[in-house]
Order: structure tokens, then sequence, then C-alpha cells
């Protein structure tokens, strides 16, 4: 079957991301524009992610744990878990790896950890924006370990991507899975970069604000309505 997914939303916990993006608005917002499935991926940090599972469970809709790391070399991964465990398991090995440089938050953005309620239970203090001391192969690594899945990000942008930044894809990293923005038109891209066609090739919103979150315009072809049927999607 088709589900239509967007597997790149950023909440309120990253510091650039608008301080509306709360769980109930975004699975709300989901839930309007009809999708099947999202993906919370906030910079460096999963401290959201059990308020945005516990919504979407009581709301009907599939919510995919998930991240966006920053690496060494400044490119931008996300990576999806198939649940809550595996992405907080990871979550040590971000914690482990993030400078503790405290947030600016009148220069950098709010860090907001919120309740189920949509309140304010906390703001994360370190600032999530920061590069990871770990390596792009070593941060596949350890999201394997984690058993993630991990995606360029963005690969169109012309910065954090691994393409802006290294040039190209070294094939002997463990990475099956590249994103397009949704307004990209990645046949075009491919035809520039031909090894690309190799990869799976997914449309995100990189959301930071409710209205940038995608309608049903990106579909992946799942054998079963979970997180495992569109993990398993992702790397057939």
């Amino acid at each position: 079957m088709e589900v239509a997914v967007d597997l790149h939303i950023h909440s309120g916990l990253s510091p650039c991301a608008d301080n509306t993006m709360t769980p109930n608005n975004i699975i709300n917002m989901a839930l309007l524009k009809k999708l099947d499935v999202l993906a919370i991926t906030d910079h460096n940090s999963t401290k959201n992610l059990s308020a945005f599972l516990n919504i979407a469970n009581k709301k009907g809709i599939i919510c995919i744990p998930g991240i966006e790391i920053t690496t060494k070399e400044e490119v931008h991964l996300t990576a999806l878990f198939p649940s809550l465990d595996n992405a907080q398991r990871f979550q040590k090995i971000v914690d482990a790896h993030l400078p503790r440089r405290k947030n600016n938050a009148s220069f950098f953005g709010n860090q907001l950890i919120f309740k189920e309620d949509d309140s304010v239970k906390e703001e994360e203090e370190i600032l999530l924006s920061n590069a990871l001391t770990l390596s792009i192969e070593d941060s596949i690594d350890e999201i394997r370990k984690a058993e993630g899945i991990p995606i360029a990000a963005h690969i169109d942008k012309d910065k954090f991507s691994i393409i802006s930044n290294l040039g190209f894809i070294d094939k002997h990293l463990e990475l099956k899975v590249i994103e397009f923005g949704k307004n990209t038109e990645s046949d075009i891209f491919v035809n520039k970069h031909a090894y690309l066609s190799a990869y799976t090739q997914i449309k995100s919103s990189d959301a930071h604000y409710l209205g940038d979150i995608l309608e049903r315009e990106f579909f992946l072809d799942v054998e079963s309505k979970s997180i495992e049927g569109v993990l398993n999607a992702l790397e057939v």
C-alpha cells in the first residue's frame, strides 16, 4: 500500500524552529494535511519524542522517532529508529559528543521541551545546533548500532549537506537513503550526479513552521502501515 509521509520535521526543541511547533499543533497539522506518517527529527536531541509519540498514538497517526545530527564535517544526517528506546540509546552517543556550550536563546532561538498538553516542561540549556565530534562514518556506524536508518539530509541544499560540504557521497559509507527538499526536481539533480540513482530517494519538508509540513505529495510503498513497514521500505 502507499502511505503519504513527511520524514523530517522539527519541533520547538530545535533552536531554528518556531515555538508553535508543539506536539498537538504538529500532529493536528499532519492530520489536516492527511499524512499517514511523520517523523520528528530535532537537532541533536530526542527529548521531545515521548510527547509526540504519545499524542500521535492517541490520534491515530504514525510518528517515527528520529533525530537530525550535525557531524564533525558539518554535514546533516537524519536518523529514523524503530522505537523510542532505540532513539534514546543513540541519544547517549550524541550527548557524549556534543560540545557543552550553553544556548543563547535570544540569539539562536528557544529550545523547548514540551509536555503532552503543549505546555513547556523545560528548556534545553546546551546549544543543539553545534556539530558533534563524530565523523560522518562514525555517526552512521553509531546510528546502525542503535538499529536506526541514516539518511543524507537535504542533499540539494547549498549548506550542511553531504554534497555541498564534501562534494560527493563516499560509496563505502553505509548510507542507502538520500533526501531532497520538496521544491527540488530530484531527477534533474540526479542527472548531474548519476551515481545517486543507486540510492533510495525521499522528499521531506524539513519543516520549521507548521505551514511547511508536506501535503500528501510524497509516498512510500509499504507492506504494512507501521513504523517497521516504513523503515523496511526505505532500505529494501
